[in-house]
């Protein structure tokens, strides 16, 4: 065996200055250690960007959606409209034929008038009809509204390009997607502040807004919990803050809720992506994202993002 090339069991262990290859030993375990960062940084870039191909994928097939389900729902309103038209003058007609009744009574048309108002309940329907309309005007107009919602959540005319947008409108669009997972769980109180528009890529602060009102939602272990929306502007920043009265986070896991593949949810409920992907959205954004959590009282996020894009807002 070639001794040039032999490292000592004891040098292995414990190289000292003495032994010859220590120096190479030292510069090979700093290689290695800055070979593992660099490995360890892209294989969280890479989970970014599968992650973000997910959600551009979930963002086209929802403006998909909301396009097909747009122009059915578009002429079904529209005829709506021109149905409530014709029931008002269908209305006035009928009180005309009311109003002649009465020269028919005592003959058999009469009778025949009479028996037929009586069987199909003439009084109830003109009661029901106007409550009917009034019912599926307003489920039509919140399919609009879903719809609508829908579109503005993928933000499907962006094309990821930076512009000003409104966050409040942000907000209420992604409230609205994610109705379902809150409504039977937590009360939505929004103390919302005067805010300017930002410049943003709206479509990505909407994931943050969203994983941020799933995760207060599913934080919820009582009968029915609270979950607050807050908003304001300092300065040059402006800051969104949702809030929980939860079960809480404990100090070990606060440490790593924001490390991908890290969660506290049951195995199948959650791929501990969701913060991990919003800390680098408002990273990108040039902004910060804090927590603050109690065991049995709840957790408070809060994002503070710049109003304008900065030159060094990661792109």
């Amino acid at each position: 065996m070639n001794p040039e090339t032999t490292i000592c069991a004891t040098e292995a262990a414990a190289p000292c200055q003495s032994c010859p290859h220590a120096g190479r030993l030292a510069e090979l375990t700093r290689s290695n250690d800055d070979l593992k960062r660099l490995n360890e940084a892209l294989r969280r870039t890479q989970e970014q960007l599968v992650q973000s191909e997910k959600l551009a994928s979930i963002g086209q097939l929802a403006a998909g959606v909301a396009h097909e389900i747009n122009n059915p729902v578009g002429y079904v309103f529209s005829n709506f409209s021109s149905l409530e038209r014709y029931l008002a003058d269908l209305f006035r007609m009928l009180q005309a034929y009311e109003a002649a009744e009465g020269h028919l009574a005592g003959t058999p048309a009469g009778s025949a008038v009479a028996a037929l108002r009586e069987g199909i309940e003439l009084d109830y329907l003109k009661e029901d009809v106007p409550t009917l309309m009034a019912e599926s005007r307003e489920g039509i107009a919140r399919v609009r509204k879903i719809v609508q919602d829908l579109k503005d959540f993928s933000h499907v005319d962006a094309r990821q390009e930076w512009e000003w947008s409104d966050l409040h409108r942000g907000l209420e669009s992604t409230l609205n997607i994610v109705n379902n997972e809150i409504k039977y769980k937590a009360d939505v109180v929004k103390v919302f502040g005067v805010l300017p528009e930002v410049q943003c890529l709206a479509s990505e602060l909407n994931q943050v807004f969203m994983n941020l009102l799933v995760n207060a939602a599913h934080a919820i272990d009582k009968a029915r919990g609270t979950i607050h929306i807050e908003t304001g502007a300092d300065g040059d920043n402006v800051w969104v803050q949702v809030r929980d009265d939860g079960c809480g986070i404990s100090p070990d896991n606060l440490l790593r809720i924001f490390d991908p593949f890290f969660t506290t949810k049951p195995v199948g409920k959650g791929t501990g992506l969701g913060l991990s992907l919003s800390y680098g959205i408002v990273k990108k954004h040039g902004g910060t994202i804090a927590v603050d959590s109690e065991l049995g009282r709840g957790t408070c996020f809060r994002v503070t993002l710049p109003v304008q894009r900065s030159s060094e807002a990661v792109t």
